[in-house]
């Protein structure tokens, strides 16, 4: 079959920008197309006091680039190349005023300005390359008016007729640079009209992710389950009716994990490398662990881990419900992550009421003892409220760490409930949105752990889980050839 031009766009991309699974998926699935064998290559801004220049060998090849928004607006963009393996090269945007000015990634009061200038100036790179793609893959809002760029005839976008559009949503409630539920009524936009200059304030009411919606050829959610859930009301986020509309466009594929970068027999950053064949590994990981952070040293005792956003999605209310049971006895629990003041603040009062028993550890200041963490852990958290897909616990499963985690989203789709009766599944699942049932679930985690014999056999069949990008890859294909015949 005839090999694809394929071109991904997003706002962040790994190793080189992050703050979260939207950097993996972006990484990692080109990287699985490309070994497909198709052409591709990624486009992603260029973040000036996150982005080392030097470090990624990155090298300046297009400077002062004008990108015309409008007949009246005019900024200059530079184009940096670099790669993501061989022959695969990542276009880096750079604006200095947009993407130069603030250490995070993202949280200025401008977002909509700053990725209307990205979505533009990816299309004028695409003339200066002078492909035409077969596909162009946009993920998640950020990208969402190059779909409807290209719908309505941009000047940049006049070679890009038999392009076809295809728009990922990783998380629906993310729809566009602010909180699209603060909206007043009045500033709704119903994803029509004319894109307002970036010096007005209109534009940052301007929903990315409805415009992409009416616009792409296709829409894909990140798990099967996520695609269903997102055409009801309880999960739609004011949009599933467009959703339901355009129901024959939108499929919904299971991520993936990058095998190479998530290897427990191969990881540098872990104490004792092992495999599912020698689990016993885990328990050199652990004994590390609790030393490094100074817990307890005991092989035996059952070590829980979170490693997410703290945020309310990721479920850290439940967490704080049940915390005084998650640390007693000899039960430990390490949290890494970054997110909302409120929980980060009741954390670290945690910390200080049970520094035997709890440590929260900052993710930007801890990065590299994230696989450590899962090594080491026997029970992982990730109790969400809402879950488009997650790959933190098809991360956990890979090092052994057993998830606890509600049966939402892509959840649901990637860990099987566990049954010690007939000895299957994966993990635990619980349902509704409440402490007492994330407590059940977790109780019966630490019920199960007291037998060792069967907890081996649940750690081996855990980790030996298929949840590389292989498979979604080719589903990915699929679909790319689905939407150009049609």
């Amino acid at each position: 079959m005839k090999k694809l031009k394929i071109i991904s766009i997003s706002a962040e991309l790994a190793p080189f920008s992050k703050t979260g699974g939207l950097a993996d998926v972006a990484r990692s699935l080109p990287k699985a197309l490309k070994r497909l064998g198709h052409e591709v290559i990624a486009i992603t801004p260029l973040y000036g006091q996150v982005i080392d220049k030097k470090k990624h060998n990155l090298k300046l090849i297009f400077k002062d680039e004008d990108v015309a928004m409008n007949s009246d607006e005019v900024f200059k963009v530079n184009i940096w190349q670099g790669y993501l393996m061989e022959d695969l090269p990542v276009y880096f945007i750079e604006n200095k005023k947009y993407f130069s000015r603030r250490k995070n990634l993202y949280g200025s009061s401008h977002e909509n300005a700053r990725f209307a200038l990205f979505c533009a100036s990816s299309l004028k790179l695409i003339n200066l390359l002078e492909i035409k793609p077969d596909i162009i893959h946009c993920h998640d809002w950020h990208t969402g008016l190059i779909p409807f760029y290209i719908k309505n005839k941009f000047h940049y976008a006049k070679n890009l007729a038999k392009t076809k559009i295809i728009y990922t949503i990783h998380n629906l409630v993310f729809q566009f640079g602010q909180n699209w539920w603060e909206v007043p009524v009045e500033k709704k936009d119903f994803g029509r009209g004319k894109i307002p200059h970036l010096d007005d304030a209109n534009i940052e009411y301007i929903n990315f992710a409805k415009r992409a919606i009416l616009s792409a050829d296709v829409i894909n959610t990140v798990s099967e389950q996520y695609r269903e859930e997102i055409m009801t009301r309880r999960f739609g986020q004011d949009l599933q009716r467009i959703l339901k509309n355009r129901s024959n466009r939108l499929f919904g594929i299971i991520n993936g994990i990058d095998y190479n970068a998530y290897n427990p027999k191969e990881d540098e950053n872990l104490w004792k490398k092992y495999d599912f064949r020698n689990v016993i590994g885990k328990k050199a990981n652990k004994e590390y662990l609790q030393k490094k952070l100074g817990l307890p040293v005991d092989g035996f005792a059952p070590l829980i881990c979170a490693t997410s956003r703290v945020t309310f999605q990721k479920g850290f209310e439940l967490i704080l419900k049940i915390m005084p049971q998650l640390v007693s006895d000899d039960r430990q629990l390490i949290i890494l992550g970054d997110g909302d003041k409120y929980y980060l603040n009741e954390l670290k009062k945690y910390q200080k009421k049970y520094p035997r028993h709890f440590i929260y550890l900052p993710f930007k200041k801890n990065e590299k003892l994230e696989t450590l963490i899962y090594a080491g852990a026997d029970i992982f958290l990730l109790p969400s409220h809402h879950e488009p897909c997650g790959i933190n616990q098809l991360i956990a499963m890979r090092y052994g760490a057993i998830p606890v985690v509600r049966r939402v989203g892509g959840l649901n789709d990637t860990v099987e409930n566990f049954s010690p009766l007939v000895n299957r599944g994966t993990g635990f699942l619980f349902d509704g949105f409440t402490a007492m049932e994330f407590l059940e679930a977790t109780a019966r985690a630490l019920e199960n752990f007291k037998y060792r014999k069967n907890w081996r056999v649940l750690v081996e069949r855990a980790m030996q889980k298929s949840s590389s990008w292989e498979i979604p890859a080719k589903k990915y294909e699929a679909l790319y050839r689905k939407a150009l015949r049609h």
